[in-house]
């Protein structure tokens, strides 16, 4: 062989490593670049697996909590229309009293009676309100105001027109009174 061919494989051959080299490193490179790639989209579909996952389990929860409400306010509306009969019951309990007729006076007591302890039993309370109360707007409902006839009275309740009722916590019917100015 030449001494020119010699020199031309030798050139040929460094070309060669450089380039294997090169390619080593890039290929190196690359998979690495893969490798980090693959694992950031990893952690993506994890924090966004884990987002939905919460917010399935929030819905979950929300869902319940609405589901347990209504049913303890399924029967709102039916209470809603019996406390005018109740009322009604109330005012004419009154009345009988005033007569002499006290076998009257019992049957209405016990009809009475079982109709509150049936409204009872599903949830319905009575809102605990008397003359001389501090009178607060956000737990009454003030229908008008006279003239307080002490004045220990003024700026309190002086008559209750109307009862007020609870259904579980929540008020149904605020208590309908007059206050002392």
């Amino acid at each position: 062989m030449s001494k020119k061919n010699k020199n031309t494989e030798d050139i040929k051959d460094q070309v060669e490593e450089v380039l294997d080299t090169t390619t080593v490193e890039d290929t190196e490179v690359e998979e690495v670049d893969v490798e980090k790639q693959l694992k950031e989209d990893l952690e993506k579909e994890k924090d966004k697996f884990l987002r939905l996952f919460a917010e399935f389990e929030n819905y979950k929860k929300r869902t319940s909590k609405e589901r347990i409400e209504l049913f303890k306010t399924a029967g709102q509306d039916v209470m809603q229309s019996m406390l005018p009969v109740l009322d009604d019951f109330d005012r004419a309990m009154k009345e009988i009293e005033k007569s002499a007729d006290k076998d009257v006076l019992t049957g209405v007591e016990l009809i009475h009676n079982k109709l509150k302890e049936a409204l009872k039993g599903k949830g319905l309370s009575e809102v605990e309100v008397a003359a001389g109360d501090s009178f607060n707007a956000d737990d009454h409902e003030a229908i008008t105001q006279i003239p307080a006839p002490t004045d220990e009275l003024k700026g309190k309740i002086v008559d209750v027109i109307e009862k007020g009722y609870k259904l579980g916590d929540k008020v149904i019917r605020f208590p309908k009174v007059v206050t002392g100015q």
